[in-house]
């Protein structure tokens, strides 16, 4: 995993032209900054986080820490992905300032690092707007040794003034998508050039590595996807194997849908009626599908849906505990669908499954990750998108791990074979066992990347 040039032969960013490119944004930025807070203001109305630390988004971010790491993950997904290695730096006994943008990603960092910012290791705010007078508040606030955005982070004003300011600048788990690679060249690279920016690409595969390389970037290592280094809540996975110990599920295939998105609800409940009924003619144990929508907001809506199409619902909100143990056995002979109206529980879901049918996937959006059920060896069917998850989705369609479904037609037929079939069953779950042993690891190889390039600074 060396660099693929040492580090003083980064070219300088951002020159004239990105220069008043850049400007050009941050004037756009001022116009629209009313609009920017309204919008922010009113989004919490429904999720209040959006209200509480205000002032973090305009800079002001009083830091105890000495000369922190700056990590920056946009979202809920980047952050989770980014947990492993930010655990890594904490263990290692670095400081960290972990900022985000979304009240899902600060609250997945708190769920996750509480103990460290008790002991005062790790602070969370609010990564800055996108205004070169807001970031170099935030910067005076901060001090940071360095900053490391996540996935594929492009922000042109912090980026441009991080490194105005002499901060060293790197991105983990970075990802360029092949639509994003092509859209971004024919559209004169503007924003494939903010990739300069960063003195260090660690990056999730050599296809990746080479769309780096091909925008200029020229510290390039290969490291993997820290995702596969999530650890797997192990009480989630013990309430789902007694869960699937009563008699009544014995034999019966249980298939979860997983990060289902608005518009694929239909497509999804006709997928499910049919493998029902193909299930039955084959005279095979009828199917328990385990439902889980993306966003909590479509709980009580999808709930609705299920029952109107005739499938048996219940809901693990009213069902179970926190604990996730039951608070009456179910009636499982009466039932066809459990709605996983919850949130953090993932693990439960695809515990309790055979196979996982990944949502966002047959339309246009960014699938959510796969990884979470390759992790427990579950196999794994999206629709024809792949769209923001190439890694490692490429890796596991030539692995035999992921597999494709047209519509829903082909989805019910294509699930139905492999659970009539425990051989071929099998053999696919062996395969997603190997393929995540094949990627573990991704942890380590970022910091023996990371901490050398750090000392170089």
């Amino acid at each position: 995993m060396p660099l693929s040039t040492p580090l003083k032969s980064q070219a300088p960013f951002p020159d004239w032209s990105m220069s008043l490119l850049i400007r050009l944004y941050e004037w756009a930025w001022h116009l629209a900054l009313p609009w920017v807070a309204l919008a922010l203001w009113r989004k919490g109305a429904k999720e209040p986080l959006y209200r509480q630390f205000w002032a973090q988004r305009f800079g002001h971010v009083p830091c105890a820490l000495v000369k922190p790491i700056w990590v920056h993950s946009a979202s809920l997904g980047e952050m989770r992905g980014a947990a492993p290695w930010v655990q890594a730096l904490l263990d290692d006994g670095r400081p960290v300032l972990l900022t985000t943008l979304t009240p899902a990603g600060r609250q997945c960092a708190h769920s996750l690092f509480e103990k460290h910012m008790r002991t005062g290791q790790l602070q969370l705010a609010y990564a800055p707007l996108e205004l070169s007078w807001v970031v170099r508040r935030f910067l005076r606030h901060v001090s940071p040794c360095c900053a490391v955005m996540t996935e594929i982070d492009t922000w042109p004003v912090m980026l441009k003034t991080a490194r105005r300011c002499g901060i060293p600048l790197a991105i983990a788990n970075a990802q360029y998508p092949k639509a994003s690679f092509e859209r971004d060249l024919r559209w004169g690279g503007f924003r494939s050039r903010l990739f300069q920016a960063y003195d260090l690409v660690m990056c999730k595969s050599e296809l990746q590595a080479e769309r780096f390389k091909a925008v200029g970037c020229r510290n390039v290592a290969v490291v993997g996807e820290t995702r596969f280094d999530l650890p797997v809540p192990a009480w989630q996975v013990q309430a789902a194997a007694q869960t699937l110990s009563v008699q009544a599920l014995q034999g019966r295939p249980v298939v979860c849908i997983a990060s289902a998105i608005e518009g694929e609800d239909d497509l999804l409940i006709r997928s499910m009626l049919r493998l029902k009924t193909h299930m039955a003619q084959k005279a095979q144990a009828k199917p328990l599908f385990v439902y889980v929508p993306r966003s909590p907001q479509r709980f009580d809506e999808v709930a609705q849906m299920l029952q109107a199409s005739g499938l048996q619902t219940l809901r693990r909100s009213t069902e179970m505990n926190p604990a996730l143990h039951w608070q009456t056995p179910p009636l499982w002979d009466q039932t066809d669908v459990l709605l996983g109206d919850s949130l953090g529980e993932m693990y439960f879901y695809l515990a309790l499954s055979q196979v996982v049918v990944v949502g966002s996937s047959f339309g246009h959006r960014a699938v959510h990750n796969i990884i979470e059920p390759l992790a427990i060896h579950k196999p794994v069917w999206t629709g024809p998108s792949v769209r923001g998850i190439e890694y490692p989705a490429m890796e596991a369609l030539q692995a035999g791990v992921l597999h494709h479904a047209h519509n829903s037609e082909d989805l019910a037929d294509q699930l139905c074979q492999v659970l009539t079939d425990p051989d071929a069953y099998a053999q696919l779950v062996e395969q997603a066992r190997r393929f995540n042993l094949q990627h573990a690891g991704s942890t380590i190889k970022h910091m023996k990347v990371f901490l050398p390039w750090l000392a170089s600074q």
